[in-house]
Formats: structure tokens, C-alpha cells, sequence
């Protein structure tokens, strides 16, 4: 059963975003000291220019050679702003980097260390969305806005002391005319939160019907779906698009709004300073210098408006990164102590929805070295009790321990020692051969990797260019018995005493599935196997047979027994040998 991922609430996105502020707070002390110091280099020319214009004006002494030298002071402090401030973008910029890179790194961390059975109930194109365009746009904010946003702060507030200091009627003159920027963007954060979490939720539902639609293409094929599910997709689509769409509303009404507000304090400035001036009340150099500072005011503060806008939607794919801090995790702290390899099965119910139990009341009981096979049909709960017995899922009421410990209690690393499940499921990483076998132990030697890659009998191995260090990827490339074959090495080297076997040659062809089933014979050898048998023949050659049906253990022994016994086993063996029924049945 798929659930929905959890999303940050606004308080524990700041918390998270006040952590990665303080992590490197030395580059950011850094921007502020050094972007204060260009906001204050960049207050001199305008006021400067003011000089110009009142020195012209009284026309006393030597006119010229005094506009020469507030001249040239305006273009130093000009050029000086300017290298301060590429000098703070460029402190930014690198502190942005670090910072994405820690937010990706924390994002896979908590990836990681979920326990099987709670990723295995995420839905992936959710999860999907997260780790690429939520974390991809967190990483590129952090980046890019937290320098230029810091820079324009600064900035605006240096202009907006500098004019009030000028001319406190002029000052505030401007800024009153800057209150409908202040209620537009009221309005606008008001309604941008859940807006585009809606744009991020229905893109992660939408990533998610693609990709259930690419992993079951060939069911979807065989059972004439395709029509169902290209419906299913445009609805999808659909409502990606009308949450875009809103989106897209509340910037027609923001951007148009702060476009005219912007403009007004300068226009109000012009027309109430030229008042005073007429009165005598200001001189002309003062309007001027005020009407440079607003006219510059206009540039930051457009910066933070765009930044507002996009930073709506990082925050609300920063709540859906970080909201993978609050997915709830293994409730056993310590390392259980498993004391035996004996698998106990005591009256397991377990539901996928809550509503109708696919496994009811199961007892079963393997014996270490053991090799139980589990037959039945089709949704008869054979898989269901594999993923029990390998501790990807807790069963709602009743046990499985080994060793007397819930399976699903042991840590991932500690589980791995003692049960693994092998599915017709493989994944080889773009790595290095010694880096994909690692997985299961890190500290092997090349010796052992080399050793477990014979024992599955992969001959492969003597072809490889670099050895272990070959490169898995475009060059060197696995075909599906030789991927099988490095699954089955790393569980070699994770040296499990009990070992499932769920379909693991049910995707191959039959000459890929001989090559396999060769290899799984090396890797089974003195441990306890549990079959999900889908072809009797591998019933056939087990100690015992577990019979399902309906989510119930109805019968257990030998083949001999059971096909004398004649109940659901014999009936399958004979359906499989297309036996007739026997006289008397």
C-alpha cells in the first residue's frame, strides 16, 4: 500500500534553513560585511551628484575644478561599489554551492537510511520528484537567491536610511508610496504556499503515473490497458496543468501590481520635491540626490520581487525535501541480539489496505539448512510471505523471528547477516565492479570479491579491461545473467544463513535462466533456502512443501505426502503433469 510522503511544515523549513545559514556562517558574515560596504560605497555618488548640482548652481569660486574632483570621487566610489559587490556575488555563489551540496547529501542520507519496508511503501515518483526537481530547485535557490536576495536587502535598506537621512520630508514621501507594493505582495504570500505545493504534488503524481506505467508496460500490453492508462495519464496531466496554472494567475496579478508601485516613489518624490524647491524649502541638489537614491531602490527591490516569486516555489519544494526528515522510522533504536537461525512463523495476519487480511493465521516453523519450498496460486499470498520472512514488512498481528528476534526489528546491516531475499529484481550501479560488490561488505579484500564472483560461476569477470576496477556503464555493460550473477556475489559476501528466492529467473530467457540457476546452486549451498516455488519441479526437490491458498498455510510436508495426501498440492501436481484425476477422488 502506497502512502503519501509527508511535507515540512513552514516552521521546520525555517529551522532546516537556519541550520544550513549556520553552518557556513562565516561566508555568510562574509556577504553581509562585504555587500554592506558596497551599498555604502554606492550612496556616494548620487549624494555626490547632488554636490555637483549645488556647486554649479551658487557658482562661487572655481566652479570647474571643484565638479572635476566630485566628478572623479563619484566614479571611484562607483568602480569601488562595483567590486565589492562582484566580490560579495562571488562569496555567495560559493557559499550557495556548499549549501546545495549539503542539501542533496542530507536529502540521500535520509533516502538511505529508511528501513526497507517503509521505502517500499513510498511512492516512487514522489520520491523520484524529490530527490531530482524538489532538491535540483532547493540547490539552485540556495545558489543563486541567498546572495543576490542578501544583496539587494542590504542594499535597499542602505538606500532607503540614506534618503530618509537626505531629506526625512522626501523620504518619507517615497516609502509611503511603496505601501502597495507591500499589500501586493501581502496578497501574494498569502496564496503562493499552497499553491505550489500543489504544482509540486500533482508533478510528483504525474512522475509517478509515467513511471508505474514504464515498470508495467508489458502487463499493461497483455491485458489491453493501454487505454485505461493513457486516461489515467491525461488526468494526470490535467491536474498538473490547472495547478500550474494557478500558479501562473497569482504572478499576473503580483508582477503588473509592483511594476506601477515600484514607479510611484519617484514619480511622488519629483512632483513634491519640485513643491519645495519652488518654496524655497529644499534645495535642488537634494531632490536630485533623492530621486537618484529611489531611482536605484527600484533595482533591488525588483530583484526581491522576482526572488519572492521563486522563492514560493523552493519553499515549497524545500518543505517537500525536508519533509523526508518526518517519515517515521524503525521504532528499535538498539541492535536486537539474535540468538539462533531458527525462522518461527506464529499466527501471522497481515493486510496490504487495512481492509482484508492477505495472510491469515500462518504457522510455520524452518529449520536451519532447511529447504522449504512455498507453493500455490496466483494471489494465494506466496510472495506476501516472503517479503514477511525477509523483514521488508511487520505482519499486523502474530509474529516472524529469528532466532526469537522480530525480523523486522533487525537494522538493515544486521538483517543482510542473517536473511536476503533474491527477486528477478537486479540493480548494477554506473560504478566500479570492486564498488558494486562492496555494497554488501565494504572492508572485502579483492581476493574475496573475486572469490564470490567465482563461486556464481561469473566467467565474465576474466574479460573485464580494468579487473575490479572496470567501470560498469556504456562501455562495459552487463547483460541479465551476468547482472544476476553480481546480485548473487554480493550476497556471497554478505554470507546470509537463510536465503528466499522469489522469481529470481522468472524474467529470463531459458538459456540465461539454466546460466542462472547454475549460479544460484553454488550460493545455496549449507543455507536455509525458502522457494517461492512457481514451477513444481522446484517443489519437487525441497525437504519440505508449504501449500497456500486464500492467504492460508493449508498444508505442509514432503512432495511424497502431499501428493498422497491428494488435497491442493496433489491437485496442482496432477494439473501440472496433466494427470486425470484418480478413481475414487
Amino acid at each position: 500500500m502506497s502512502r503519501q510522503l509527508p511535507v515540512a511544515e513552514p516552521a521546520e523549513v525555517r529551522t532546516a534553513a537556519l541550520r544550513d545559514l549556520g553552518a557556513d556562517r562565516r561566508a555568510v558574515v562574509a556577504i553581509v560585511v562585504v555587500n554592506g560596504l558596497a551599498s555604502a560605497a554606492g550612496l556616494i555618488a548620487p549624494w555626490l551628484l547632488g554636490r555637483i548640482i549645488d556647486t554649479i548652481r551658487a557658482g562661487n569660486g572655481n566652479v570647474l575644478g571643484t565638479v572635476d574632483r566630485l566628478a572623479f570621487g563619484a566614479l571611484v566610489f562607483t568602480i569601488v561599489q562595483t567590486l565589492l559587490t562582484w566580490w560579495a556575488l562571488t562569496i555567495g555563489y560559493r557559499f550557495g554551492e556548499r549549501t546545495a551540496a549539503r542539501v542533496r547529501e542530507r536529502f540521500l542520507r535520509r533516502t538511505l537510511s529508511l528501513p526497507p519496508r517503509t521505502a517500499d511503501h513510498l511512492p516512487a515518483g514522489d520520491l523520484i520528484a524529490r530527490g531530482s526537481t524538489d532538491a535540483s530547485l532547493v540547490a539552485s535557490t540556495m545558489r543563486s537567491a541567498v546572495p543576490e536576495v542578501l544583496v539587494a536587502i542590504i542594499h535597499a535598506l542602505f538606500l532607503i536610511v540614506a534618503v530618509l537621512i537626505l531629506d526625512p520630508r522626501l523620504g518619507l514621501c517615497g516609502l509611503v508610496c511603496l505601501i502597495g507594493v507591500g499589500v501586493a505582495v501581502r496578497w501574494y504570500l498569502r496564496r503562493a504556499r499552497p499553491a505550489y505545493l500543489a504544482v509540486a504534488a500533482t508533478g510528483a503524481d504525474l512522475a509517478d503515473v509515467v513511471a508505474s506505467t514504464a515498470k508495467g508496460a508489458r502487463t499493461v500490453e497483455l491485458l489491453a490497458l493501454e487505454h485505461r492508462r493513457t486516461e489515467t495519464t491525461e488526468a494526470a496531466i490535467a491536474q498538473a496543468r490547472t495547478a500550474r496554472l494557478g500558479a501562473l494567475w497569482l504572478r499576473t496579478v503580483l508582477f503588473p501590481w509592483s511594476e506601477v508601485s515600484l514607479a510611484l516613489p519617484m514619480v511622488m518624490v519629483l512632483l513634491v520635491g519640485g513643491a519645495l524647491y519652488a518654496n524655497d524649502l529644499v534645495s535642488l541638489g537634494a531632490v536630485v540626490t533623492a530621486t537618484v537614491y529611489l531611482r536605484q531602490l527600484i533595482g533591488p527591490l525588483d530583484t526581491l520581487m522576482l526572488w519572492i516569486e521563486q522563492l514560493q516555489g523552493a519553499g515549497a519544494s524545500y518543505a517537500r525535501v525536508e519533509g523526508l526528515a518526518d517519515v517515521q522510522q524503525d521504532e528499535s533504536q538498539t541492535a536486537p541480539q539474535v540468538r539462533g537461525d531458527r525462522i518461527h512463523v506464529s499466527n501471522a495476519h497481515y493486510s496490504y489496505t487495512g481492509a482484508r487480511d492477505v495472510l491469515r493465521g500462518v504457522e510455520l516453523q524452518v529449520q536451519p539448512g532447511e529447504r522449504l519450498a512455498i507453493v500455490g496460486t496466483s494471489g494465494a499470498g506466496k510472495s506476501t510471505l516472503a517479503r514477511l520472512l525477509a523483514g521488508l514488512d511487520r505482519p499486523h498481528t502474530g509474529s516472524v523471528t529469528i532466532g526469537g528476534t522480530p525480523v523486522a526489528d533487525l537494522p538493515p546491516e544486521q538483517l543482510r547477516e542473517h536473511v536476503v531475499l533474491i527477486t528477478q529484481d537486479q540493480h548494477v550501479f554506473h560504478d566500479t565492479v570492486r564498488d558494486n560488490l562492496r555494497i554488501a561488505r565494504p572492508d572485502a579484500t579483492d581476493d574475496e570479491l573475486y572469490a564470490a564472483l567465482d563461486s556464481v560461476g561469473a566467467a565474465w569477470r576474466h574479460d573485464l579491461p580494468e579487473g575490479l576496477d572496470t567501470e560498469i556503464g556504456p562501455d562495459v555493460n552487463l547483460d541479465d545473467a551476468s547482472a544476476q550473477q553480481l546480485s548473487l556475489a554480493r550476497v556471497v559476501l554478505a554470507d546470509p544463513h537463510t536465503l528466499i528466492l522469489d522469481e529470481a529467473t522468472a524474467l529470463l530467457d531459458p538459456k540465461t535462466a539454466r546460466r542462472t540457476e547454475q549460479s544460484l546452486a553454488g550460493v545455496l549451498r549449507g543455507r536455509t533456502v525458502i522457494a517461492i516455488a512457481h514451477r513444481l519441479q522446484t517443489a519437487h526437490d525441497a525437504d519440505r512443501i508449504a501449500v497456500m491458498e486464500a492467504g492460508e498455510l493449508v498444508e505442509l510436508g514432503t512432495h511424497d505426502e502431499l501428493v498422497s495426501a491428494g488435497g491442493v498440492y496433489g491437485r496442482l501436481w496432477r494439473t501440472w503433469h496433466a494427470d486425470p484425476e484418480p478413481p475414487g477422488r
